[in-house]
């Protein structure tokens, strides 16, 4: 007969399961199963993605890639489609989508496009299908089935619009978005930050008019629920997660590096700092490693930078080099095929 336990089982225990015969760990709310496929299985190791950004003046459609596991310079991945910044981008372990942004040279024009690219074939991005609105600034989780796109903001012709929407698609599907629910009222309707993910809860944080941090249940629908303070001003940063914690880093003019448990909520926390300012950095993790990339050194010296640093998301401090993007950049966005959502 099982007993209960004498104290409460903490966050990321794991337990082999007889009636499944699977390795389990607790997310703070359930056991959820360990998958048996990997990143190793799929590509030789989990790979960090940045796909777009600005290189000033010029917004760039260039995607490269790097191991997560290793240190060492990104390499070529492909082109994106169109010169897009601002996207919302999800991944599961063998495909990555970028949903949304702002075109450019042409002002004014946010596209409702999703490309996606599969992690195991370098290539250029391909047409996937589209959001339910034109928007830029859009914020994305997902686990290994669905992908989630929260807020956003569009300028169809000079006055900016903020919307409160959240879409989802089915990942290995090519379909149009369709209805999530919506981000709760009070809360910045433009995300301003890449979302984070456990396999069941998914967790964005407002950067533009406040840094509220709001979640998701990716397997339900619904509107959001508010969680905690970002604890970094009005910024727009970088984050990813593994399954247990998220990494918040990249906000104007700081070298913060801050997180939060995705299981128990609250504000986030001091982890350490980046070497130099990473204003808007791409940030893809694995399920122990976050690697911040690029960003700008904003306001002084205003440089860009192409270099890839990381940290072990289950210890606190300072990040470390592991390596160069292929140029220097900024407003970048970053995924993994091996996040927290993924298990």
């Amino acid at each position: 007969m099982e007993q209960s336990p004498i104290q409460p089982t903490p966050v990321g225990a794991l337990r082999f399961n007889t009636d499944s015969s699977k390795m389990e760990y607790y997310d703070g709310n359930q056991w959820v199963n360990i998958t048996s496929d990997s990143p190793q299985v799929q590509t030789g190791g989990t790979r960090g993605v940045r796909m777009g950004g600005n290189v000033s003046p010029n917004w760039i459609n260039v995607i490269d890639y790097w191991n997560i596991a290793s240190i060492g310079n990104a390499i070529d991945f492909g082109d994106l489609a169109n010169n897009v910044f601002g996207a919302g981008v999800v991944s599961s372990r063998t495909r990555g989508l970028y949903a949304g942004g702002y075109k450019t040279p042409t002002h004014g024009a946010s596209t409702t496009q999703i490309e996606r690219i599969e992690f195991a074939s370098p290539s250029n991005g391909i047409d996937f299908n589209d959001l339910t609105q034109a928007r830029m600034d859009v914020s994305g989780m997902s686990n290994q089935t669905r992908g989630v796109f929260a807020g956003g903001q569009n300028n169809p012709g000079g006055g900016w619009t903020n919307y409160n929407i959240i879409d989802y698609v089915t990942i290995a599907s090519a379909a149009n978005a369709v209805d999530f629910g919506d981000i709760a009222a009070g809360v910045s309707a433009q995300p301003g930050s890449n979302g984070a993910a456990s396999p069941t809860r998914g967790v964005f944080a407002s950067g533009s008019s406040n840094a509220n941090i709001s979640t998701i249940t990716i397997a339900s629908t619904g509107n959001t629920t508010s969680w905690g303070d970002m604890n970094m001003g009005n910024a727009t940063v970088g984050s990813d997660s593994n399954a247990i914690r998220v990494i918040y880093s990249g906000a104007y003019g700081k070298t913060d590096i801050k997180y939060s448990t995705i299981a128990t909520g609250g504000d986030a926390v001091d982890f350490g700092d980046t070497t130099v300012k990473k204003y808007i950095p791409a940030v893809a993790a694995s399920s122990t490693r976050a690697c911040i990339a690029g960003g700008k050194q904003t306001p002084s010296p205003n440089a860009m930078e192409n270099g890839i640093e990381y940290v072990q998301i289950m210890s606190e401090g300072n990040s470390v080099d592991a390596g160069d993007l292929t140029q220097s950049v900024y407003n970048c966005q970053g995924l993994s095929n091996g996040h927290g959502g993924l298990g």
